[in-house]
């Protein structure tokens, strides 16, 4: 007869002997719309707006959990989420002691397949939601807007691979949710693309330049 002995700590405790709380993940998945404004997926629940999410299973990952729940209530897939922070409040969901890990998905519009289970919602002007969704997409927000105060497009938000200054100024806007300065922004940033040697079609006045993400 097999049997697995326990191992117990100074007290003489298992790990079994201890309270244990139910672990979820919650995702705010970040989109820019075309002409739009940066927006997150929101599904609905119990007649309200939410984050996608899910509790995890056992001898589940987290980034498992969130595939898993962004493919079922959302159908959204292929992503590589950013983990961003755990919300540990005893009190944070009425329905227990659950803990949320919470993650940033940025995805390109191209991505958001089945439209009929979602519902984009503009960071600006948030409905009600339940727990702390606000605050976890809050924090994705900050998370996104860094990274591109810093880097072109560092999620490839933008929907071609090769793509105008200008194109990537106004993705830059649309996440930073104000205007940025021209001259700025193009010093900043110029010097981490390639240039294709390629003109843009169809633009008004002299053609601009194409270019892509440096490193590639």
């Amino acid at each position: 007869m097999n049997c697995q002995v326990q191992q117990r700590d100074s007290r003489g405790k298992a790990l079994t002997d201890y309270p244990r709380p139910s672990v979820a993940v919650d995702t705010a998945v970040l989109t820019v719309p075309p002409g739009g404004a940066l927006s997150v997926v929101a599904v609905t629940g119990d007649g309200d707006l939410r984050l996608p999410g899910t509790f995890l299973h056992e001898g589940e990952t987290l980034a498992g959990a969130v595939a898993r729940s962004l493919a079922e209530k959302a159908g959204i897939t292929g992503i590589r989420p950013v983990q961003l922070h755990v919300f540990d409040a005893p009190d944070r969901d009425d329905r227990g002691w659950v803990l949320s890990v919470a993650h940033l998905a940025p995805v390109r519009m191209s991505q958001l397949a089945d439209r009929a289970r979602t519902e984009l919602v503009p960071v600006a002007d948030l409905p009600p939601m339940p727990f702390d969704h606000h605050a976890i997409i809050e924090l994705a927000v900050a998370e996104l807007r860094a990274r591109h105060a810093e880097h072109p497009d560092p999620f490839g938000l933008l929907p071609e691979p090769t793509f105008t200054i200008r194109e990537l100024h106004e993705l830059h806007e649309a996440v930073a949710g104000r205007a940025l300065p021209r001259d700025t922004f193009r010093r900043l940033m110029e010097p981490q693309l390639e240039p294709t040697g390629s003109l843009a079609r169809g633009t008004v006045g002299k053609p601009a330049r194409e270019f892509t993400k440096g490193g590639a």
